[in-house]
């Protein structure tokens, strides 16, 4: 049985044709770099959610609206899933006294959304409006960010994937494939950065982090 352990989750996009967010880019620039990236006006896309801990991966979980097709993360659909897949993932776990740690986003921290993870996880919440705070852009801190989505990233479209069933295969079997010792260094990788961030007070982590 584990103890004193911190899920982070998120949720991102993979689009069919490769398009990659520029707002998950970060360009460091003393002026405004003006990047402009050209994109389909409704590419096709899925909308994935996982969460990390120690322990593994517990994902990949892919949002469906009620009709079953591909939908973009709301409110309600966040909350079904805490209720009716990451709960239950956890039981099967058997784990106690887990910290669950989530971004700003507002499907995240809507008031019925951070009741029930409340209700869950009671102070062992950090979140936004949430028992403990957490800054509401803080990639270069969240695993997910740093590490998973761009890993899964660079693999999945090496075979050129013409549908979204396809995409979603190879979603699944890469997260699958990631072993516990590539886990152990991103967690270890993790500390590191919380460590810096502590002693210098919330400024910039330093390029020799991101280093795995």
């Amino acid at each position: 049985m584990a103890t004193d352990l911190t899920a982070v989750n998120d949720e991102v996009h993979f689009w069919l044709n490769g398009y990659v967010n520029k707002q998950n880019c970060r360009i460091w620039s003393e002026a405004n770099p003006q990047v402009y990236v050209k994109t389909p006006l409704h590419p096709e896309k899925l909308t994935v959610w996982c969460a990390l801990w120690a322990g593994g991966i517990i994902g990949q979980y892919f949002s469906k609206n009620d009709e079953g097709h591909n939908a973009t993360v709301n409110g309600d659909r966040y909350r079904a899933m805490i209720t009716n897949f990451f709960i239950p993932e956890l039981n099967n776990h058997d784990v106690q006294e887990l910290w669950f740690q989530q971004d700003g986003a507002t499907c995240h921290t809507a008031r019925a959304t951070i009741d029930l993870l409340k209700d869950t996880f009671g102070d062992r919440l950090i979140s936004r409006f949430g028992p403990v705070n957490w800054p509401p852009r803080s990639c270069d801190l969240t695993p997910l960010d740093y590490f998973l989505w761009g890993y899964v990233k660079s693999l999945v479209y090496a075979d050129k994937p013409q549908t979204l069933d396809h995409l979603e295969d190879n979603i699944r079997r890469v997260i699958a494939d990631i072993r516990p010792q590539m886990l152990e260094k991103v967690i270890e990788n993790w500390t590191s950065r919380l460590d810096y961030i502590r002693a210098s007070r919330g400024s910039h982590v330093p390029e020799i982090i991101f280093k795995m």
